[in-house]
């Protein structure tokens, strides 16, 4: 049984980020993204700097089938899946009248489906084997409604749900499950979400920097991480105002002139 830290989005900004800090302590890794090339490349790219065994698999996460052939591939390959990180995931900032209702599905099956999937299916050999450390990469957009961009917080709002409630059932074992909540980080995310008043309204930070937060609150074993100060506050802080206030607030940081 060979074990390995599972990575979704590996070849992204923080997919990569985290691969590189599980690879710097010494962990094989499974790379999970939908380009081969740049899966290959960074494969080349960690085993000669870490000097750790990497392997990769291409999937569409937006497909049932091939988050199955994740999974199958690594029953077959007899890898132990001692650490995963749920990380691949999009948004689209559109009027819900406007919206792609195919990509909005897509979103739905990225960002939970593959989640809840991948973190049912290799929990089982974690709590067998009382070991095991899952980050389930959420977004302060769940903490929030998001007018123009309803179904990406939605889906946030499932990943967060979702974590806490398994943290309670898992809470006298081993098997720790953190779900990190992130504000506004350089990646490709907002070029494809095409949210960039958001980024121009809230100066984003590294993506080196979550994935190190993320990293060190999950070998503590926390269950919820926001990232930052001005994010603590921003989750907090709807606890004192009416929903319908909450949602004109963040409809503001969403869209130009609401």
């Amino acid at each position: 049984m060979m074990k390995a830290t599972l990575i979704t989005g590996a070849t992204g900004g923080l997919g990569k980020e985290f691969c590189k800090l599980f690879a710097k302590d010494k962990n094989d890794l499974i790379l999970v993204a939908t380009n081969e090339e740049r899966l290959k490349t960074l494969k080349e790219e960690l085993e000669r700097e870490y000097c750790v065994c990497v392997d990769y698999v291409t999937a569409d996460l937006s497909k049932k089938s091939e988050i199955e052939k994740v999974f199958s591939y690594t029953e077959e390959k007899g890898y132990f899946v001692n650490n995963l990180v749920n990380n691949a995931g999009f948004g689209d900032r559109t009027d819900f009248k406007d919206m792609n209702v195919d990509l909005q599905l897509k979103t739905i099956d990225v960002n939970c489906s593959a989640l809840f999937y991948f973190t049912r299916v290799y929990i089982e050999k974690m709590l067998e084997n009382n070991e095991g450390h899952i980050i389930n990469v959420g977004s302060i957009a769940g903490f929030v409604p998001g007018p123009y961009m309803c179904t990406y917080h939605a889906t946030k709002a499932f990943v967060l749900n979702f974590g806490e409630s398994v943290c309670h059932e898992i809470r006298k074992t081993k098997v720790k499950l953190l779900t990190l909540c992130p504000g506004p980080f350089e990646s490709g995310f907002v070029g494809r979400a095409g949210n960039d008043w958001t980024f121009k309204k809230i100066k984003p930070v590294s993506a080196k920097k979550v994935a190190e937060y993320g990293y060190k609150k999950s070998l503590q074993g926390k269950r919820v991480a926001v990232v930052g100060f001005k994010n603590k506050l921003t989750v907090f802080a709807p606890r004192f105002f009416s929903r319908k206030f909450v949602a004109s607030a963040s409809a503001k940081t969403l869209k130009k002139g609401d």
